[in-house]
């Protein structure tokens, strides 16, 4: 195998004996075993693990190993997945009007802090077209009204698909998804937004938050579902305000927190740090990579 670092992500009913028999499974295949995170919800009796192994000097292809662990899964009912590592992600980046979670996306990502390829950015307005052009990353702009949303969604979706897309992050883009649309996707489309929800829903938050004297202000980053902004939450993160916050200081802090956040929760999806049970995601931290 000429991957190096495998990792496989696990989820099953928890029960005696899964650590052994999964490491011995490792073990016996020629892998080191690099890092082993564990977590049992004893409510709903369920077991995660995230492993990440060493297959230097192992001889099993890819296609052998996934066959083989599967006659390990199967009676155990386990829901795996593998990453070899070996490939970087293709990803998306729908925006509207605001810039600063895109600028910090693409920053990240042309300094390698997120091991991706933008491939392109989608927007619904013409407005930020000047930044992919900085760093060169082809730009749709793909007007939408309530009228042509469908038509424009099914564009949106022969450019993902065409552009073998594997994640697509709504950098605070202002449409709907619709349940079509993020169905095609599933746990693929990551979006960003304040953390008030669902209180001060609409336009201008900040202007709410601020006359309702918050003294808490945060984002949230979550996996996209048919519940609008209710999808499995990968990364929050609030700050501490006070009375003499105005709505501008509010929203400028909101912006930075949002920036962090989302850039975290890109993170932990690219590095295959999260396992979705049912509308909580298990979020792993990183293990010395």
């Amino acid at each position: 195998m000429k991957s190096q670092v495998v990792s496989f992500l696990i989820k099953c009913p928890d029960q005696k004996g899964l650590v052994a028999k999964i490491t011995s499974f490792f073990y016996d295949k020629g892998f080191n075993i690099l890092s082993s995170q564990q977590y049992v919800n004893s409510i709903e009796n369920k077991y995660f693990m995230r492993i990440r192994l060493n297959a230097d000097g192992t001889n099993i292809s890819k296609e052998a190993l996934e066959k083989s662990f599967l006659e390990l899964a199967a009676p155990l009912h386990i829901d795996w997945s593998v990453n070899y590592g070996d490939k970087k992600q293709n990803v998306a980046i729908m925006v509207s009007h605001t810039s600063h979670n895109l600028y910090d996306l693409l920053e990240r990502s042309k300094e390698g802090r997120l091991d991706c390829n933008v491939k392109m950015i989608i927007s619904n307005h013409d407005k930020l077209r000047y930044i992919a052009e900085m760093f060169n990353i082809p730009f749709y702009y793909l007007p939408v009204t309530k009228e042509t949303k469908l038509e424009q969604e099914a564009q949106v979706k022969d450019l993902l698909d065409s552009n073998a897309i594997d994640l697509v992050i709504m950098a605070r883009y202002m449409q709907i998804l619709s349940a079509d649309f993020i169905n095609h996707y599933p746990e693929k489309i990551i979006n960003i937004h304040h953390s008030f929800l669902p209180a001060f829903q609409g336009a201008n938050p900040y202007r709410k938050a601020y006359e309702r004297g918050v003294k808490l202000i945060g984002a949230t980053a979550h996996y996209a579902t048919v519940d609008l902004d209710e999808g499995p939450i990968i990364e929050q993160d609030v700050k501490p305000v006070t009375h003499e916050s105005t709505p501008t200081t509010l929203k400028r802090i909101g912006a930075d927190i949002e920036k962090l956040v989302l850039a975290r929760a890109v993170k932990n999806h690219l590095n295959h740090q999260i396992i979705v049970s049912g509308n909580r995601a298990i979020v792993f931290p990183e293990a010395g990579e």
